[in-house]
């Protein structure tokens, strides 16, 4: 990885959002270090998409700024270096009809260029992203056929396969069953610690991937915590009640 170590990956500062005369984002500034595996925590509507679409650049910014690898994001080209996972196994359409190979290729679509063949170091790169998330068996089904949690470590091997330094996810478990969902957190785990890919999960489900997350931020339209792991989990009840509302019972630590 050619970023220097003490620069973070991502820089926000005092970044506010407004749609028309909503304020959904408030003077909200993190910084994620390399290496790191931050989950991003709130309830429904408390801002937590629109920061990702800002550190994506599908929002222009209103007010404050974000840096990506050292760069102010305005001037950032080298978007390759980061990857992203939405909620697709959610409204994914069945009757789309490619296979799970020829999926994870989409993935290097800029890399090959438009309508042009495919070599064999592609193909190599395909094999080995859905080889790390266990899904190598499956690459001539087409998608379809998956259920929810194979299509999202389908997706996951897509955004692999182009060798991002950072990958967003955005609560890619919706509509994943429980037992997916410790597999699919495995392979976040995997990512990480082998792979050494910085991620950022936007999730509802913290208490499942404590012991998986480096880092905490809550966001509840300002940012309430941002920590390590470790102080999130010393959090009591009161404190969590003060940042959620009546939205702590999704964090529940008994797991």
């Amino acid at each position: 990885m050619g970023n220097n170590k003490g620069i973070p990956i991502i820089k926000v500062e005092d970044i506010s959002y407004k749609y028309s005369k909503d304020l959904v984002l408030e003077d909200v500034s993190l910084q994620v270090p390399q290496g790191a595996f931050l989950a991003i925590v709130g309830p429904n509507g408390s801002g937590k998409s629109t920061l990702l679409k800002l550190i994506l650049g599908v929002l222009k910014i209103q007010k404050g700024e974000v840096e990506l690898f050292g760069q102010p994001i305005r001037q950032f080209k080298d978007w390759q270096k980061i990857g992203f996972v939405s909620q697709k196994a959610n409204s994914f359409n069945t009757g789309f009809p490619a296979t799970v190979f020829e999926v994870v290729l989409s993935g290097l679509t800029k890399k090959i260029g438009l309508f042009k063949i495919p070599r064999k170091e592609h193909k190599k790169k395909v094999v080995k992203a859905l080889e790390s998330v266990g899904m190598l068996s499956f690459k001539d089904r087409n998608i379809g056929e998956l259920s929810g949690g194979q299509q999202q470590r389908v997706f996951i091997a897509r955004s692999l396969v182009s060798e991002p330094e950072l990958m967003i996810l955005d609560e890619p478990t919706v509509g994943v069953d429980q037992k997916n969902v410790q597999q699919f957190y495995e392979i976040l785990d995997m990512m990480n610690k082998q792979l050494g890919i910085t991620l950022i999960l936007v999730t509802h489900d913290v208490a499942t991937v404590t012991d998986k997350v480096t880092h905490v931020a809550c966001i509840n339209k300002t940012l309430h915590f941002h920590g390590d792991a470790c102080e999130y989990n010393e959090l009591n009840e009161e404190e969590l009640s003060s940042i959620y509302g009546h939205g702590v019972q999704l964090l529940s630590h008994n797991h």
